[in-house]
């Protein structure tokens, strides 16, 4: 699921910020960008991470700024020497400023003494991190109860949009039989009474929806249960979701009734708005 996370923490001599964002994912893509002086602790922290967050694509970063005077980036006074002697040959009456200038730019001009990682500054740094995948995690939760909440609507609106159906259904079956009898009557034909209850009884099998009415509602209980559980089920949630849309389906197909039809579609419509809702949960 989406989320974002941050926290910063002040030491004595720098500023640490750690973010996290996470997109949409079936499986963990973890992405970490650390300062040089703590990159031997990357293993632990993406173990960290997978354990708080499971899945999503994840970038997460520790940025860390110096506010003290003292810094780990010396120049390096022998190679901007040569380089601003060379520069005078080339260029024998330039400014002495501009020429210090172009030789700081130059590679090798400046030194980074590497800095031991120190274990109780780290100490202190693992505290703000479990404080930004805290942020993140309550971020998540939140956008979860906002789907859920989103999902009991829809469910529950396709159910009452059922009970519509049923009531059609009665009336359709209703509709179907003088239809047939006025047509008959219309053809001023003598017809085996017998004869024709079997062949109104058939016809009327071919568009029963007993059986997708019933389907339909056990897969409303189930994706509502599967809701309930709590753990990460999108996967599940989107195969229920399939398995509703394939009654509602063919209940289109078989209503032959024009109201029958266009509650059919509202049916769709919020289905439709579950499945976007699913890719936000795999």
């Amino acid at each position: 699921m989406t989320g974002f996370g941050k926290a910063c923490m002040q030491l004595p001599t720098k500023k640490i910020t750690v973010e996290v964002k996470s997109l949409n994912s079936k499986n963990l893509d973890l992405n970490v960008r650390l300062p040089l002086t703590y990159r031997e602790k990357e293993l632990p922290l993406r173990n960290l991470i997978a354990q708080e967050l499971e899945r999503g694509k994840v970038d997460f970063s520790v940025y860390s700024e110096v506010t003290a005077e003292e810094t780990s980036s010396k120049i390096n006074g022998p190679i901007v020497l040569s380089y601003i002697q060379q520069m005078r040959q080339i260029i024998p009456n330039a400014d002495e400023t501009e020429l210090m200038k172009m030789a700081v730019r130059m590679p090798d001009s400046l030194k980074v003494e590497r800095v031991e990682l120190d274990e109780n500054e780290w100490a202190q740094i693992e505290t703000v991190i479990k404080e930004a995948l805290k942020n993140i995690n309550e971020f998540r939760t939140s956008e979860g109860s906002s789907l859920e909440k989103d999902f009991r609507i829809r469910v529950e609106n396709i159910r009452q949009y059922m009970e519509q159906i049923i009531e059609l259904d009665a009336e359709r079956i209703v509709g179907v039989k003088e239809r047939l009898r006025n047509n008959l009557n219309e053809l001023k034909l003598t017809v085996d009474e017998n004869r024709y209850e079997q062949e109104v009884i058939y016809y009327l099998e071919k568009m029963d929806i007993t059986e997708e009415k019933v389907r339909l509602g056990k897969h409303l209980d189930y994706f509502e249960e599967t809701l309930e559980r709590g753990e990460a089920n999108g996967r599940k949630l989107g195969f229920i979701a399939q398995e509703m849309g394939r009654e509602i389906n063919t209940m289109g197909s078989k209503s032959n009734h024009a109201e029958m039809q266009k509650v059919v579609v509202m049916m769709k419509d919020e289905l439709e708005k579950i499945k976007e809702q699913v890719l936000n949960v795999l």
